[in-house]
């Protein structure tokens, strides 16, 4: 499996492209904020054709280039139906301090998003993803189960980083329902799961299965304070 990557603007959002190797189709994963030239760049170092956008939420940071590069490669893009509304009025979701990012910008309307369900298999370009729906951060919050070969992988968006997890203070998000994602539906991935995260570098479930407090505040079903987080 091919993953090229690179941290999108000025929040470091990670955008990957995946493919099965070099010279084939692709999918584009989060392209955020000043995004379409890196992904450009790939493009034309690998040669890859991609052939859809997946989003793992709907904050700006991640959603912020959907519209050029659809139009640009002629794709759709995926996205969970309960952050839809982040689309029509992103400034709502971020308050007043970040509207000047907004401004210009050029969002999808929903009706031409394609839905993610939880459970459903994606086969595109060749790799399959399993979405899992994973709320906490946002309502409509999504991880991507995939085979990178040597490894089963997780593309975690927003959900898990290195040693956090996503903030749950912006609208929609909610920490009672980020423990629940993470004890149902990272908690019992396999310790060798290669976690791709929206923001950070790259580590592994086992890792912060014996390292990362927030999920053994979850396995522990606690009731601990709510964290800060990571994420817009």
């Amino acid at each position: 499996m091919l993953i090229r990557s690179f941290p999108a603007g000025a929040f470091g959002t990670n955008c990957y492209a995946v493919a099965t190797g070099r010279g084939q189709e692709c999918v584009i994963v989060d392209p955020g904020m000043e995004a379409v030239e890196p992904l450009s760049q790939i493009m034309a170092e690998d040669g890859l054709k991609p052939v859809a956008v997946v989003l793992t939420h709907g904050h700006l940071d991640h959603t912020f280039s959907v519209v050029p590069v659809c139009e640009g490669y002629d794709i759709p893009a995926y996205l969970h139906p309960a952050d839809n509304g982040m689309l029509t009025d992103p400034a709502r979701w971020f308050g007043p301090q970040l509207a000047r990012l907004v401004a210009g910008a050029r969002f999808p309307d929903p009706s031409e998003v394609r839905p993610l369900d939880d459970g459903a298999v994606l086969d595109l370009a060749g790799v399959t993803l399993t979405v899992r729906h994973a709320p906490g951060h946002t309502e409509g919050s999504v991880v991507f189960t995939l085979d990178l070969g040597e490894a089963p992988g997780l593309l975690a968006g927003d959900v898990l980083f290195a040693g956090s997890v996503g903030r749950v203070d912006l609208p929609g998000g909610s920490w009672q329902s980020m423990l629940t994602s993470l004890r149902d539906v990272v908690l019992p991935l396999d310790d060798a799961t290669v976690v791709l995260p929206g923001h950070g570098p790259v580590t592994t479930v086992g890792r912060e299965r014996a390292t990362n407090p927030y999920l053994a505040e979850a396995a522990s079903s606690g009731t601990g304070p709510a964290p800060k987080g990571r994420g817009l």
